[in-house]
């Protein structure tokens, strides 16, 4: 968890004020000036024409910032090869990540030890608010037809949601394809599993037997107790 404590004491004070004048004959024409801001009473003072080094400090504040929304869920490089479906105007993300060993932490109260054991193949759909993760029965690419099952973890969802409680996740407004992808997976995985959601059962038989069993010994993930969902990889596009 961020720790931001040491923000607490930051603040933002107002100290420049542009003011905008068009011609009454000419609506294209302008004028821009600038006026400072006395710091103690707030007030604006020293009313001039907008000097070129204020006008350089407003570009580059204003590409700065252009620059940073540009980047949001851009790729690096050449665009993943575990990228379903990218949608950089809504900020969703669907990807998928084959079966392999992540270290698990569950609260004491499930009677399950944390430690290593192996997953199966997931699909994630995830904006900056939320996400959502399903399973999948073969460890290779999905396509559209393939069928999705839950996830089977605690703090989910018949929907696929994921209750990630107060786990933060770490996406800025500039962050990468990438950045964001390794964000939700570290959330996720280093996040503890706690409870059911809604009576979801989202396994045959018993989940809490069935991450005994698997927690650092090696065996591999029983597709078989995957139980299917309702939903489709073409309803999460």
């Amino acid at each position: 968890m961020q720790n931001i404590t040491e923000q607490f004491g930051l603040g933002y004070y107002p100290f420049k004020a542009l003011l905008l004048y068009r011609s009454e004959s000419e609506t294209r024409s302008f004028y821009l000036e600038a006026f400072d801001i006395e710091k103690k009473t707030g007030k604006p003072i020293n009313a001039h024409p907008l000097a070129e080094n204020e006008l350089s400090m407003l570009s580059k504040a204003l590409l700065t910032k252009e620059k940073k929304q540009q980047a949001y869920l851009m790729p690096k490089g050449l665009l993943p090869t575990n990228v379903l479906s990218l949608n950089t105007q809504s900020g969703i993300v669907l990807w998928y990540t084959p079966a392999q060993e992540q270290s698990l932490f569950f609260k004491d109260s499930l009677t399950i030890l944390c430690g290593k054991a192996q997953v199966p193949a997931l699909v994630w759909k995830a904006s900056k608010c939320g996400l959502q993760l399903f399973a999948l029965s073969e460890d290779r690419k999905p396509d559209i037809k393939t069928p999705l099952y839950h996830a089977p973890f605690f703090n989910t969802a018949k929907s696929g949601n994921v209750c990630m409680g107060t786990v933060q996740v770490g996406i800025s407004g500039s962050s990468s394809l990438e950045e964001f992808i390794v964000a939700w997976e570290t959330a996720f995985f280093n996040s503890y599993f706690s409870h059911l959601n809604d009576q979801h059962q989202p396994v045959k038989g018993n989940i809490i037997q069935l991450w005994q069993s698997l927690i650092d010994t090696g065996n591999m993930f029983p597709t078989e107790v995957l139980n299917k969902s309702s939903l489709t990889i073409q309803q999460l596009l």
